[in-house]
């Protein structure tokens, strides 16, 4: 026994003590299909969503998603964000990353996730919301990352949608989502984009709904020209629950118009103004002349004395701040100046109603067909009447430089939900065609003998034309403009010799006037007796790609707007058209094109040029159509005018 109890101790203590077995490899990349790597720069190889709702008032989200990266284009995947607020509660967020062989390279421990508040990197922000970030990328790839977490979520004004192929690269072998509610509680969905054949499942146990949906071997997507988002071309299930409940406030989605009577309820009462205010309002509007301009009157007011601020504080989120806080501290977010803006103009006896919208240059025009919480901004509206006829006004209340009554690009050509009494009404905010985006330019170009070239141009932008300008003159300083205005010009070697930019007398929609100088050495140098020039300096429109293989998706034109240019060359001494390019006139479904030239009786050249853009929607079918539109335009827009020197 002694002798046994020896050789024990001769032995090593690692003879006794077991390894833990190495996990088993999973998620290799070579158990990914062809034809699910072929184009893709990620494939999610998992995406299991479980939506349970607890209540009319809250709702349990658990997430697990498992992502390849094949290439450092599809490297954004190797990272998660999860946002939280006091509302919204993270319960844990756990993830992993693997080889191309499917071996485990590194379990993500709890400090390495990333924890911010939405407002810590500065602007005007009073946010509860927070951030938990982690990121598993890796130096090579292809590598694998798999990240579960679950929010817990006391807000169920919103329920989470579904869209597993929400990138451009991006392939899908297998995602599911599953919804379990309360047969008290019935689900409101939409499917969207489904592959045919693909069905809800809907079961029903004591009392309890589930629906389950299935997507698997989604070959990768890629943006096309001119097509709708993806949100429109992918597979999507939409949920909106029917009743709803935040902090004690009930309402009901299932209809637009409780939806509105909701949140006309979440702030009613809260509209009333300080008696100094309101004697400062009627004093303002007492010899106007009719409700336009009182309202122009306190809009003025109103962008005098308040700023903008983002406010997200839990039910501050929906419900404004009092019209008496914006008044005595002179800031607020859209729905506390929008509701600030409807109490002046109570005041001055002018009705108003708080709109709500989805805002945003790209943002697509909210689904009509399925009332729900769509909207991140709030507008005003102020039906006035002229002869007889309705002149629905809008106001833009968080901006200290918008013109009166415009929207532009960023709320306009889509609808809003407007908040009554009565609830909520779908309507349509102000629509800018080609009538109102317009841009016009006069251009003198004066060529010397040598083949130098000095402009001036005077253009004027309005409507949606000059949106990113007015932003421009507003926000930049003078040094700024020039660089962003030079940065853009498509001209061979300049010097910028004038800038300057004017807001225009306001007409139908607001304008920017923008004059430039310009010296272009060498721009059209003599070859032999002759000079060939392009008087289009400043208009030129590109041709667009041609279509690889069949086109799938729509053409969306989102933009209508009107180009007239005037051109003007004058000729040194000693020169004279030798030939004018013949006019050209296309008339299209898309828009309508012209240029012509033609010999003036001082001896310069004018040069006209007319492009007019439709906006819509047209099937995929519509794009060879297109292309060959823009490719005989930007043909037309680099002919060439000769000049010969006549002999001395």
């Amino acid at each position: 026994m002694k002798a046994f109890i020896s050789l024990l101790a001769a032995l090593p203590l690692t003879s006794f003590l077991l390894h833990p077995a190495a996990p088993a490899p999973k998620y290799a990349v070579a158990d990914i299909p062809a034809a699910l790597r072929e184009g893709a720069h990620a494939v999610l190889r998992a995406d299991d969503e479980v939506i349970t709702v607890k209540s009319a008032g809250r709702l349990v989200h658990t997430v697990h998603r498992v992502v390849t990266v094949l290439d450092a284009a599809g490297d954004d995947q190797g990272r998660q964000m999860v946002s939280y607020d006091a509302l919204r509660t993270l319960s844990y967020l756990r993830g992993a990353v693997y080889d191309a062989d499917g071996r485990l390279l590194h379990q993500l421990r709890p400090a390495e996730i990333h924890d911010q508040g939405m407002g810590d990197a500065g602007g005007s922000f009073m946010t509860d919301v927070r951030v938990r970030y982690a990121d598993l990328r890796q130096p090579q790839t292809p590598y694998t990352v798999e990240f579960e977490y679950e929010i817990v979520s006391d807000n169920t004004l919103f329920y989470p949608d579904w869209q597993p192929q929400e990138v451009e690269g991006g392939a899908v072998q297998s995602a599911t989502l599953r919804v379990l509610t309360p047969a008290a509680l019935p689900l409101r969905y939409q499917e969207r984009q489904l592959p045919a054949g693909s069905k809800v499942v809907h079961t029903s146990t004591s009392g309890q709904e589930t629906y389950l949906w299935q997507l698997a071997n989604l070959p990768a997507v890629e943006e096309e020209e001119d097509a709708p988002p993806l949100s429109y071309t992918t597979p999507a299930v939409v949920l909106a629950p029917g009743t709803f409940e935040v902090q004690g406030h009930k309402g009901s989605a299932a209809t637009w118009q409780g939806l509105g009577q909701w949140s006309y309820a979440l702030n009613a009462g809260r509209d009333q103004l300080p008696p100094a205010t309101v004697a400062k309002v009627q004093a303002l509007v007492k010899d106007a002349p009719d409700a336009r301009t009182k309202a122009q009157r306190i809009y003025e007011m109103l962008q005098g004395s308040t700023r903008y601020i983002s406010v997200q504080l839990g039910l501050g989120g929906w419900q404004t701040f009092p019209a008496s806080s914006v008044a005595t501290n002179g800031y607020g977010d859209c729905k506390a100046l929008s509701n600030y803006t409807t109490a002046l103009l109570a005041a001055a006896g002018v009705p108003a109603y708080v709109a709500l919208v989805g805002a945003g240059a790209d943002q697509p025009d909210l689904r009509a067909d399925f009332p729900s919480s769509q909207f991140n901004h709030a507008i005003v509206c102020v039906p006035l009447a002229q002869a007889g006829r309705p002149d629905t006004l809008w106001l833009e209340c968080t901006s200290q430089t918008e013109a009166f009554g415009y929207m532009g690009s960023f709320t306009g050509n889509r609808h809003a939900l407007l908040v009554t009494p009565d609830g909520g009404k779908l309507v349509a905010t102000p629509r800018y065609g080609a009538a109102e985006n317009r841009l016009t330019r006069r251009v003198d170009l004066t060529l010397d003998a040598t083949g130098g070239v000095t402009a001036t141009a005077r253009t004027l932008r309005t409507g949606q034309e000059q949106d990113g300008y007015a932003q421009l003159m507003h926000q930049m300083g003078p040094v700024e403009q020039k660089k962003y205005v030079t940065d853009r010009l498509k001209l061979p070697t300049f010097t910028l010799t004038k800038f300057n930019l004017a807001a225009a007398p306001a007409k139908a929609a607001p304008g920017i006037v923008e004059t430039l100088g310009l010296s272009l050495p060498g721009f059209a140098a003599p070859s032999g007796k002759r000079v060939f020039i392009n008087p289009n300096l400043l208009s030129r429109l590109p041709a667009l790609p041609a279509q690889v293989g069949e086109r799938h998706t729509p053409v969306w034109l989102t933009d209508a707007c009107l180009h007239a240019d005037t051109v003007r060359l004058h000729l040194p001494a000693g020169f004279r058209p030798e030939t004018l390019p013949a006019p050209v006139q296309l008339s299209t479904p898309y828009g309508v094109y012209s240029s012509q030239y033609q010999n003036l009786p001082d001896g310069s050249v004018q040069y006209i040029r007319r492009l007019e853009l439709k906006r819509g929607q047209l099937p995929a079918s519509a794009y060879s159509g297109y292309i060959d539109f823009r490719r005989k335009i930007s043909a037309a827009d680099k002919v060439q005018v000769v000049l010969l020197k006549t002999e001395s």
